[in-house]
């Protein structure tokens, strides 16, 4: 670390999505890329794969399209275009997803129910409102464009996550298919020496945790503020197959003194012997599920799809802990955001190969559990109207995860953004990296 680390200022991030030139023109630009990105993730699927929805807490292909469609259709193109009519009157019922200020939805367990509309009358939905909001910028002066900027950036950000769970959703679907059919191709896993297990180690003092900065952030990351960190240190690089297999065989699922009482509870109830997507074939020899169809484990690549419960017993068991989020962003804040990202193709983890002079793989390859709860930082204050909804209501039973995953957006991520998911789940790309006490 920087001899000067404790009195390093955090630096300034720059816009995940930097506005240059005429501002209408540039706004439009972001638009359509983020747009058609959603579009180009859907090349692959036919049009039964459009529908389906595997468990409750996963939505159909076709809902991700119309949802976020409804997004700038509710909260731009009705607030700021004017005459504007809506699509279809019950379009609102059907793609909201938990904003109570927007009016009544669906179950969202009955989001695999929506049969019709059909895929080619989302893809309309979506082209309509495209075709709206080009109009609404490109007819909006600068000064009134300006005070949209945040609510359109906010829905740009908004369908990157959507993105993301897109592939998620889909892999968890194909994986309950009994032919495993693959999303698409993918490239040979990566070869060469995994990168050693070390640790870095990072001083105790005080320590500033929360974006600023001039671009975008989500009102969950906000505002800094200050935090006091014992000194520690931090794995060099992410859990690997290899060895959470050592806790498997181990007998890690069989032994409750590993577990926490609620996530021992699953393990009975659900059954748990490995991380999801892990199968044993015969005889000790393991294959997992990915995105490009079933294919042998390989063991250097970072455990993947394992819950909160999962990484927390494991760190138990390598005599270790799980980081707070605030460790993790202090080791984060001063590196580039690089790493295996969606736009890398290659749509799983890979194993940490290059040379260590660095911590590796903070992010991308797989979203990594923290021990934090998911809580407001002091002083929160959530976005006014129905944004408020987006982050502040979910502040209680969801664990932090951070770093960003291998199906994520690269300019989707920052050093403090902040991922929550309930400690239950394993379908989103999430995995493990260890920290213990200086």
């Amino acid at each position: 670390m920087p001899a000067n680390f404790e009195s390093e200022p955090l630096r300034t991030v720059p816009s995940p999505h930097a506005l240059t030139g005429e501002l209408g023109t540039s706004v439009l630009r972001l638009y359509l890329t983020v747009r058609a990105a959603t579009e180009a993730l859907c090349k692959p699927l036919k049009p039964e794969d459009y529908v389906v929805q595997s468990m409750p807490e996963a939505s159909p292909a076709k809902w991700h399209l119309g949802h976020t469609s409804w997004f700038f259709e509710t909260f731009l193109l009705r607030e700021q275009l004017r005459g504007y009519e809506l699509h279809d009157p019950e379009y609102p019922f059907l793609f909201n997803s938990y904003y109570e200020a927007a009016g009544a939805r669906i179950a969202r367990a009955s989001r695999g129910m929506l049969t019709r509309p059909t895929v080619e009358q989302v893809l309309a939905y979506r082209h309509h409102v495209d075709e709206r909001m080009e109009a609404l910028l490109r007819g909006l002066d600068e000064s009134r464009l300006s005070d949209l900027v945040p609510a359109i950036l906010l829905g740009l950000h908004h369908e990157q996550q959507h993105q993301e769970l897109l592939l998620t959703d889909l892999k968890h679907a194909f994986s309950l298919n009994p032919l495993q059919p693959a999303y698409q191709a993918l490239p040979t896993p990566r070869e060469g020496e995994l990168t050693p297990h070390s640790w870095a180690a990072f001083p105790e003092g005080v320590r500033w945790l929360g974006y600023h900065g001039i671009g975008f952030s989500y009102d969950n990351e906000r505002p800094r503020h200050r935090v006091f960190l014992e000194a520690y240190q931090l794995a060099t690089r992410l859990v690997t197959n290899s060895e959470y297999m050592g806790f498997v065989d181990d007998g890690g699922y069989r032994r409750p003194q590993l577990w926490l009482s609620d996530g021992w509870e699953q393990v009975q109830r659900q059954g748990w012997q490995a991380p999801l997507y892990w199968q044993n074939v015969r005889n000790g020899t393991w294959r997992t599920f990915t995105l490009g169809g079933p294919r042998p484990l390989q063991p250097d690549e970072p455990v993947c799809h394992v819950n909160y419960y999962e990484a927390d017993a494991f760190a138990r068991w390598a005599k270790a802990r799980l980081p707070t989020e605030a460790e993790w962003e202090i080791a984060a804040n001063h590196l580039d955001v690089e790493g295996n990202f969606v736009e890398s193709g290659r749509l799983h983890p890979c194993a940490a190969t290059a040379g260590l002079d660095a911590i590796a793989q903070l992010f991308g390859d797989v979203w990594e559990w923290t021990a934090s709860p998911y809580v407001p930082y002091p002083g929160f204050q959530p976005e006014p109207g129905a944004f408020g909804e987006y982050n502040g209501k979910f502040m209680v039973n969801q664990m932090v995860l951070r770093g960003g995953s291998c199906v994520s957006p690269r300019n989707h991520l920052r050093a403090t953004y902040r991922n929550f998911f309930a400690p239950h789940a394993r379908w989103q790309f999430s995995g493990i990296r260890l920290a213990k006490d200086a």
